[in-house]
């Protein structure tokens, strides 16, 4: 089922338990190669997530700002998007463009997104495609300046969203998740992937 909200495509359940599990199978390799960390603010507080990416570039952040990164914090480079992940974006975009960060994000209990726009990228034409995954999360849509009404939903795990058009720049935010709403994650928390062309070439 297809709902839009504010120009938010989301699909329900569009993934089933069999895909849900291999996502999280594909997760746990590339968390192997390039773990999982905190990223500083610029303001040098932690954020509440843990994250790591896979693709060309990650993204990233510490107190000289936010921005796409060649290499893991530790030096190593990036993993490769898996393949499931690429299939997801090249079905529900349409695109035959790849994106090149595929950012991994965990919230565990008391883990938050603040409103945000996605606004890192070269080039805002190239839509974002979300996936959750594990516990539910109650997300929050805004409007494209700060401000103004809101409104929330919850997505739950194996459903997938796109960002793109008119809504690219709207801001969202996570305000929480429901723990122990998913058996997916064997110790709870929500994993959420979003796939961005962060260079914008063509």
């Amino acid at each position: 089922m297809r709902v839009t909200v504010r120009g938010f495509d989301i699909y329900k359940a569009y993934l089933d338990p069999e895909q849900q599990a291999g996502l999280v199978a594909d997760i746990r390799q590339v968390a192997e190669a390039a773990p999982m960390f905190s990223p500083e603010t610029p303001y040098g507080k932690p954020m509440s997530v843990r994250m790591t990416s896979a693709g060309a570039l990650g993204w990233y952040a510490d107190r000289s700002g936010y921005r796409y990164a060649d290499k893991h914090p530790s030096g190593v480079d990036w993993p490769p998007i898996p393949d499931a992940v690429l299939r997801l974006w090249h079905d529900l975009t349409g695109l035959e463009k790849a994106p090149d960060c595929c950012l991994i994000n965990y919230y565990g209990e008391g883990a938050r997104m603040g409103m945000h726009q996605d606004r890192d990228e070269a080039d805002f034409k190239w839509p974002v495609l979300s996936v959750s995954l594990g516990d539910a999360g109650l997300f929050r849509i805004g409007n494209t300046t700060r401000g103004g009404k809101t409104e929330s939903l919850w997505l739950e795990s194996g459903d997938v969203m796109i960002m793109g058009g008119d809504a690219r720049l709207t801001y969202h935010g996570l305000d929480r998740i429901r723990l122990g709403s998913s058996s997916l994650l064997p110790y709870g928390g929500r994993l959420n992937l979003t796939c961005r062309v962060a260079r914008g070439i063509l």
